[in-house]
This record gives C-alpha cells, sequence and structure tokens, in this order.
C-alpha cells in the first residue's frame, strides 16, 4: 500500500511494570524495521502514568533488552509521568467544550446499575458506562465536589458523536474501520488524582511526538476509536495505523504479562542469542508485514 504519513517515525511505549516479553519484542522489531524502511525515526517512550506498579528496575531491563537485541532508538526518551501538565492541558480543554464529566461512581455501583437495566451483559461488557453521572445537574455535581468526593472524567460519548458525526479512519491491514460511538461508551480519560489515562496520553504524545505510523496488536483497534475520537476533539494529527496479529504460545494462549509469557531475560539466561528469539516469533511473519509498507 503507498503510504501517505505526515511524519515516517514509528515508536514503542512500553510500561515499566514487568520484564519485556516476546510480545513486546515483536512489536518494537516491527516498530523499529517500520521506521528503517520509511527512514524515520524510531522513538522510545516510557509509559509509567501508573506510579504504583512502574518500576526503575523495569525501566533499565527495557534498555538492556533493547540493547541485546540491537534495536535503536532516538537518545531522548519521553517519560509519560514527566509530562502530567500537557494532559491535565487537554483535560481543560475537553471540559470547555462540554465533552467529559465529572463521574462520581463507584466499580460496584456502576455494575449494580447495569444490572438493574436488564439485560446484563457479559462479564467483559461491564465497562459500558450506564451514564449515571451524565445526568446529573450542576447543583449536584456541585456538591459532591464540595464533599471532597473522588472522581474520574469521563468522555461524553453523545456530545462527541453530535459534535463529529461519523468518524472514519484507516488500517494498512485491516483496512477501513467505522468508529462504532454505541459500543465505546463514556471512557475514563482521567482522574480526580492522575489527570491522565492510556487512552488521553498516548493520543496526546503521538502528536507531540510526530508519530506518524502507529503499530499495535489488533487487540487494540477499540482504543484507536476512542483515540480517533480525541484526535477530532483536539485538533490533533492522526497517524496511519497497522494493527499487527496477537503473538500466541503453542498452544494458542497470547503472549502478554498477564499470561506471564517468557521474558527476554529469561530467554537470555537459557543461553538463546538475539537470532534464535528473532526465529521464535517467526522472521517471516516480520517481513510479511513490512511487505506492507511503502
Amino acid at each position: 500500500m503507498k503510504l501517505n504519513l505526515y511524519s515516517n517515525n514509528t515508536r514503542f511505549a512500553p510500561s515499566p511494570t514487568g520484564h519485556m516479553h516476546l510480545g513486546h519484542v515483536f512489536s518494537a522489531l516491527f516498530a523499529y524495521e517500520a521506521a528503517k524502511k520509511l527512514g524515520g525515526k524510531f522513538i522510545l517512550r516510557i509509559e509509567d502514568i501508573d506510579s504504583q506498579r512502574s518500576n526503575q528496575l523495569f525501566e533499565e531491563s527495557i534498555y538492556e533488552d533493547l540493547d541485546w537485541l540491537e534495536i535503536k532508538y532516538v537518545n531522548e526518551i519521553r517519560h509519560q509521568s514527566d509530562h502530567m501538565e500537557d494532559y491535565k492541558a487537554a483535560i481543560n480543554e475537553l471540559f470547555k467544550m462540554g465533552m467529559i464529566y465529572q463521574c462520581f461512581c463507584s466499580r460496584s455501583e456502576i455494575k449494580a446499575e447495569i444490572m438493574r437495566a436488564g439485560n446484563a451483559p457479559h462479564e467483559e461488557d461491564y465497562s459500558i458506562y450506564p451514564g449515571t453521572c451524565r445526568r446529573l445537574s450542576v447543583e449536584e455535581r456541585k456538591t459532591k465536589i464540595d464533599q471532597n468526593l473522588s472522581y474520574a472524567w469521563r468522555l461524553n460519548i453523545r456530545a462527541a458523536s453530535k459534535k463529529l458525526g461519523n468518524l472514519i479512519w484507516n488500517d494498512i491491514r485491516l483496512g477501513q474501520h467505522t468508529v462504532p460511538v454505541g459500543i465505546i461508551g463514556d471512557v475514563v480519560l482521567a482522574r480526580k488524582d492522575i489527570p491522565t489515562s492510556y487512552h488521553l496520553s498516548a493520543t496526546l504524545d503521538d502528536h507531540i511526538q510526530k508519530i506518524g505510523l502507529v503499530t499495535r496488536g489488533e487487540d487494540l483497534v477499540t482504543a484507536t476509536h476512542i483515540h480517533k475520537i480525541l484526535q477530532m476533539l483536539l485538533g490533533l494529527k492522526s497517524p496511519t495505523y497497522l494493527h499487527h496479529p496477537l503473538i500466541m504460545d503453542t498452544k494458542g494462549v497470547r503472549l502478554s504479562k498477564r499470561t506471564r509469557a517468557q521474558t527476554v531475560k529469561s530467554l537470555k539466561a537459557s543461553g538463546l542469542k538475539r537470532e534464535d528469539v528473532i526465529d521464535l516469533l517467526g522472521k517471516k511473519n516480520i517481513l510479511s508485514l513490512l511487505s506492507l509498507i511503502n
């Protein structure tokens, strides 16, 4: 496919909450090779907004693993924890536009309301917020704030949809997508004590760092829908996307931290070399994806 990128930069954005595993290696290696093919920069970002789980030892491990894999990145590394003011400014802008509101509900309260509504969804669908606090009056909202209650900032998907209309974006591998507003819901964009979320910070950082091609697993297509909405609301540049297949183990289980996928650290300790690790991922799979980029 002939691409029309506003920038040839790609990125790898791990969270320092564990050691790199094979899934990370595939994502990093593919983004690195894509940047080389395009003549752009390969940028490393550390997504460390989760201060409780982020660990400096894991961050150092990321650098060591990338060095061992011979994946070269530009010297300036963006740590999200250093840029909270950027995210706070974006939240303020969205608030002025009437696109977000404070939600004071606990998880148990949200689940109870969904159950009361009938046709209870499966467990994985409980993230679709029923809009309880969207209906609060200005006075009710002020009372709760005066009581110093905790809250989250939620996207008002109805207001965003009314303002933006139908949104369409293209994926190099998967083709055209229309943003399905109905299944996104009023997602959390920030909290009272943390002025950001994965969705807000990743979207804003891609713009600030001039990322022209975002490569990520196909399990993040829904996240891309949300990011497209935020790009349009905030007037940000939209990168081109390529969602690659998920990397599975021999039993068909996705490689991730949650499934305790083999780490680069353990593979190195077992005596494997860089070339062996790349062979485990299937070098032809990476080459096949790279062939989609011109």
